[in-house]
C-alpha cells in the first residue's frame, strides 16, 4: 500500500513538473530604421493565427536587434507574428494590393507566397523546455 501511494505521489509530482509554463524568447534581427515599434503577437491556434493574440508586446526600437519575452507560457503549439511600425500608428501598413509597407516577420522565419504566412509554416511546439525563435525582418 505504501508503495503504491509512493508510485503515484511521483507520477503525479513529475506530470506537474513537465506541465509547467515555460518562456518564449523572441530575437529580431536586421531593423532597418531606428525609430517606432515592433508590434509582437503570439498565437495558439490556427483559426485565430494573424486575427488574435493570446499575448502580445511592444517594444521600441532603438537598434538593429531586439529581444522580447514571453513569460509563462503553458505547453502547446504556436506561432508569432510581427511589425515594425515605424510611423507608430499601431497597425501594419499596406500597399493597395495589401502588400506590406513596413517590415515584417513570422516565427520559423515563415514567408507566405502571394499572401500571408500559414500557421503550418510558422507554428512551433513549446514543451518542457524554454524556447528561442529567431526572426529575421
Amino acid at each position: 500500500m505504501k508503495r503504491s501511494l509512493l508510485i503515484l505521489a511521483v507520477l503525479f509530482s513529475f506530470q506537474f513538473i513537465t506541465a509547467q509554463a515555460q518562456n518564449i524568447t523572441v530575437n529580431i534581427s536586421n531593423i532597418d530604421t531606428y525609430k517606432g515599434t515592433l508590434v509582437i503577437g503570439l498565437y495558439d491556434n490556427e483559426s485565430q493565427f494573424l486575427k488574435k493574440t493570446v499575448k502580445g508586446k511592444l517594444k521600441k526600437v532603438t537598434k538593429n536587434t531586439a529581444t522580447v519575452v514571453f513569460q509563462e507560457v503553458e505547453p502547446g503549439d504556436y506561432a508569432v507574428s510581427l511589425f515594425h511600425d515605424v510611423n507608430d500608428n499601431k497597425k501594419l501598413d499596406t500597399y493597395v494590393f495589401g502588400i506590406p509597407k513596413e517590415d515584417y516577420g513570422t516565427s520559423n522565419n515563415a514567408k507566405g507566397f502571394m499572401g500571408p504566412p500559414k500557421w503550418e509554416d510558422a507554428v512551433f511546439t513549446v514543451d518542457s523546455k524554454n524556447v528561442t525563435q529567431n526572426i529575421s525582418l
